[in-house]
């Protein structure tokens, strides 16, 4: 095995190697209770030590290999499959993060361009977030959510405060854990307001995997193994413009997209709209502003505005999932302000606690959610407004209230969007690249631009992740988020902090693992 002593952004010495390690699990004798004993017994474990970072220059690469083949045979032993970590094909252990960086055992700096699904839009260990919550854990650290504490109702009034400037429309806040949860809680206001159970939602659209959610989600993988859905949403085409469905140009289309939907209401025979009563059998519409984990689309100039006026006059209310794309990582605080539009409800998670404390929410029209339409007990969680969640998040709608992200976020992604136009010149490979603020995307393809590449997208992911990549003489990885609906859109979600120095690092990147991917 070849070692490699090379200087690091961070200033530190790190060992590195230029092979990849094997992670096969160690063999288990036994079975059941007594070949996790063995594992245990062969480990160490109760736990496995892993050098800390400031050791790794005494320890020998082995040494650190050897401990996280140790822990990878426990992990594969003892944690469900059933989450996200499998989806590497070399499941990858980080060690400590800053800002931009994510860093694994060996001290490698990986360059992190899409920062946990964008829930850390204010970098990685930032300190004015990590200290709001250490007092908090010094003061308030538990709180039963039947009970009041300052915070939850000041972070309460800047997100109502936020709404009522970008809306025009005073509303309430209602807290839960995971942004799945908020959804649920947006799907129940509605049926409470609407009595109906079925909803309009975006072919593309993800807004989670709870059972009730899977109904709006559009991938059929996450319903196929649960049984009948009822109440599944109708699902229509997303303005995807790149690839339209309909065989369109933008230039010339005049919103045929949106025309498609407003002919479901020209009679009754459509199986939506019932013209003698001047009802809808559909209780609301759930949209995000800029497709997600669809793979960054970014809707034409209108098209919203348009959508908006309908389910208005055929009295369908409009759900705003800003779990992704909201607090500024499209450059507005919330994505649908980009888009003129008004919502009914408005959901968010994620970035609202930078990655800290779980916290999730909605924001209702008091016409929908005042104490006589939405009392207490309407839904609920233990940890729905717990202290440390609204604690953090008070400091992030704080940060955010006295910097000027609109104008950052803007000029740093116009800078970014321009650097990844160039590179596309070079490679036609990337087939489609868009951005909006600091959301961006490459659709990576086959030479001819436009036929989906998943292959080369894969590839992209992997290697970033093998963290030897050589940049500018630097050892470092990548991490990417591959997604769109042929799951060949690198969707880029990079810290708001970025610096400009750190773009480059980014393109001069992606560069490199554009040129090794498509080649090998």
């Amino acid at each position: 095995m070849v070692v490699e002593k090379s200087l690091l952004n961070s200033g530190k010495e790190s060992f590195a190697s230029e092979n990849v390690v094997s992670l096969k699990s160690t063999p288990i004798s036994g079975n059941g209770s007594e070949g996790l004993d063995d594992l245990a017994a062969q480990t160490n474990i109760g736990v496995v030590e892993l050098p800390s970072v400031d050791s790794v220059a005494d320890k020998t690469f082995e040494s650190i290999a050897q401990a996280e083949e140790r822990l990878l045979a426990l992990e594969s032993e003892v944690c469900s499959y059933g989450d996200t970590v499998h989806y590497a094909k070399r499941p990858k252990i980080f060690a400590h993060c800053s800002g931009s960086y994510l860093y694994d055992t060996y001290d490698t700096p990986y360059l992190d361009l899409q920062m946990w699904y964008s829930a850390v839009n204010l970098g990685y260990n930032n300190t004015r977030v990590n200290n709001a919550l250490k007092k908090q854990i010094d003061t308030l650290p538990q709180l039963a959510c039947q009970y009041l504490h300052k915070e939850k109702i000041e972070l309460s009034a800047k997100i109502a405060n936020s709404a009522k400037r970008a809306f025009g429309e005073k509303g309430r806040v209602h807290f839960n854990v995971g942004g799945s949860q908020a959804v649920e809680d947006a799907l129940k206001l509605v049926r409470k307001t609407t009595g109906k159970s079925r909803q309009y939602a975006f072919e593309g659209g993800y807004h989670g995997r709870t059972l009730a959610v899977s109904s709006i989600t559009s991938s059929y993988r996450y319903r196929e193994n649960y049984g009948e859905f009822g109440d599944r949403a109708e699902f229509v085409p997303f303005p995807y413009c790149f690839r339209c469905p309909y065989g369109k140009k933008v230039e010339s289309c005049e919103l045929y997209c949106v025309q498609q939907i407003e002919r479901k209401f020209e009679h009754e025979y459509t199986g939506a709209w019932n013209p003698k009563t001047n009802k809808s059998e559909f209780g609301a519409f759930v949209i995000e502003p800029v497709q997600a984990t669809g793979g960054y689309v970014i809707p034409p100039k209108g098209y919203f505005e348009r959508l908006a006026k309908l389910c208005k006059e055929r009295g369908i209310l409009l759900i705003d999932d800003e779990i992704q794309m909201g607090l500024f990582r499209t450059g507005k605080l919330w994505a649908a302000e980009n888009f003129n539009i008004k919502p009914d409800i408005m959901v968010f998670a994620k970035a609202l606690t930078n990655g800290m404390n779980p916290l999730s929410g909605i924001w209702a029209k008091e016409e929908l959610i005042s104490p006589d339409k939405f009392g207490p007990g309407s839904t609920h969680s233990t940890f729905s407004s717990n202290s440390l969640g609204t604690t953090t998040a008070l400091e992030v709608m704080k940060i955010f209230e006295e910097g000027n992200y609109e104008k950052t976020v803007n000029e740093k992604g116009a800078y970014f969007l321009n650097r990844l136009k160039d590179l596309q010149k070079r490679h036609p490979e990337m087939g489609d690249v868009n951005g909006l603020g600091l959301a961006l995307r490459v659709e990576m393809c086959e030479k001819d631009g436009f036929t989906p590449s998943r292959e080369l997208a894969d590839k992209m992911f992997q290697r970033g992740l093998e963290g030897n990549l050589n940049v500018n003489g630097k050892k470092m990885g990548l991490v990417l988020d591959i997604g769109g609906y042929y799951k060949n859109a690198v969707t880029l979600a990079p810290s708001l902090e970025i610096s400009y120095e750190e773009i480059d690092l980014a393109c001069d990147s992606l560069d490199l693992l554009i040129s090794e991917c498509k080649t090998h």
